[in-house]
């Protein structure tokens, strides 16, 4: 009786083992089936966004779980599924027809903003990342996109350069306003003037009439004015004196004189018809340096280069023609902006009527030590985390960042063809875990009716 007792506390302990043993495989089964219920998921997200610009795919992990110890019955762990979303990863770039149809090519990442947050104006609006964009102008001359993403950009100052913005945080980032009504004009600040003046004028015996030459420049309210220069020989008694007298007079005050400057040029084998020496008499002195000298106009100071010394660039005296033969310089007319069009180093450029061009903004490319470690939220855009490390603002093309491609949006990263191939593997995986999960059943039933 007692050897019969013995046997059954036996049966019932071999009985238990199994029983604990068979219920690992089943939990086993189960997380087998939630893993690749984890990885479905993730390949149908991706092949749901197989058309998205600028989407990120995600890519499922599976680790296993060890629970049994040395020794003994074993048990199943099972498996625990992670996903990661692979935000390094760039798709390729189809061009468009649009100038503002933004992709980065390399390494990092457009600044925008929530178009929701930009419209409330309560303080700065929290920056976030992507890669690619289709923006437009919306009523207020904002760029965004269409599901209401708002590019961010530091603005230029007037004359176009870009201020010192800290590059640590995104304090200094405006949504980038473009106002194709918008009328500008650029005041005449610099004149480049190469002239060559005929040497046979300042010869003896020739008469002596001075050389005129008007040029247009455009005051502070976009107006034209003129400054009208007369160059006047020196004529000798004998020889050639080589020396003029320049005159500039500004029409906006009247024809008043306001520069007045004596030429001497260089008649030797090496530097004939080169600037020898320039006196003032009126208006700023001449800089050798730099050849240049300040006339002040009723706007202002202008700079006007005539040459260095020596340089055949500039003013010259040669042979026996009058002849104009460069002169440039900056300033425009009022003019209607008619487009804009974003650069490979980020700059914004507003382009009008007139011809001119004029930076406005300059958008910059974030970067972050681990960008698969941000935050992923709706339309492409990511937030920097902790787990991201901190961003930094760099100018696109410099440091370790790509460039800003225009007319370019970034196709989808993923792969349909290798996700239904996953697809597939997922399917036959599942199908394995629940048959696990019926043959445990089976089993089971059959340690059940053991004890009938």
């Amino acid at each position: 009786m007692e050897r019969f007792t013995s046997g059954a506390r036996l049966l019932s302990m071999q009985q238990k083992g199994v029983s604990m043993t068979i219920s690992s495989s089943l939990n086993a089964g189960v997380a087998g089936l939630s893993a690749n219920a984890t990885r479905l998921a993730a390949i149908s997200d991706n092949i749901a966004n197989s058309a998205t610009y600028g989407y990120k795919r995600v890519e499922a992990d599976f680790q296993s779980l060890v629970i049994s110890s040395n020794g003994g019955s074993y048990s199943a762990g099972g498996v625990r599924s992670s996903t990661q979303r692979l935000i390094d990863e760039s798709g390729s770039l189809v061009s468009t027809s649009s100038p503002t149809d933004l992709a980065v090519r390399g390494r990092g990442m457009l600044p925008v903003a929530a178009a929701s947050e930009v419209e409330v104006g309560n303080g700065n609006a929290q920056m976030l990342l992507t890669t690619t964009g289709s923006f437009r102008t919306d009523a207020e001359g904002r760029l965004r996109t269409e599901s209401g993403l708002v590019l961010m950009g530091w603005p230029a100052n007037p004359d176009g350069t870009i201020p010192a913005f800290p590059r640590d945080t995104s304090d200094g980032l405006e949504p980038v306003q473009i106002n194709v009504n918008q009328l500008t004009g650029e005041p005449t600040t610099e004149l480049d003037l190469g002239v060559n003046l005929p040497a046979t004028d300042t010869a003896a015996g020739s008469s002596g009439d001075p050389q005129q030459l008007s040029i247009e420049y455009y005051d502070n309210l976009g107006k034209s004015e003129n400054i009208l220069i007369e160059f006047t020989p020196t004529v000798p008694a004998s020889g050639s004196s080589n020396a003029w007298t320049m005159t500039m007079s500004d029409s906006a005050q009247g024809g008043a004189v306001i520069g007045e400057y004596a030429l001497d040029f260089d008649n030797s084998r090496s530097s004939g018809g080169t600037l020898q020496a320039v006196s003032a008499t009126t208006g700023g002195a001449y800089d050798p340096a730099t050849g240049n000298l300040i006339v002040n106009v009723a706007g202002g100071p202008m700079e006007i280069n005539i040459g260095q010394l020596g340089s055949s660039n500039g003013m010259t005296q040669l042979s026996d023609s009058f002849a104009p033969l460069s002169i440039s310089k900056n300033g425009s007319p009022v003019g209607n902006m008619t487009s804009a069009e974003v650069d490979e180093n980020g700059f914004v450029h507003a382009s009008f009527d007139t011809g001119i061009t004029r930076t406005i903004y300059q958008v910059p490319l974030v970067d972050l030590p681990n960008p698969n470690g941000m935050m992923a939220m709706d339309q492409q855009t990511y937030l920097p985390s902790p787990d991201s490390g901190s961003f930094f603002l760099w100018d696109a093309g410099d440091g370790p960042t790509g460039d800003v491609v225009s007319f370019a949006l970034e196709e989808s990263a993923t792969d349909v063809a290798g996700e239904l191939t996953d697809m597939i593997q997922t399917q036959r995986a599942y199908s394995s875990n629940a048959k696990v999960i019926q043959t445990v059943d089976e089993m089971l039933q059959e340690t059940t009716n053991i004890k009938r």
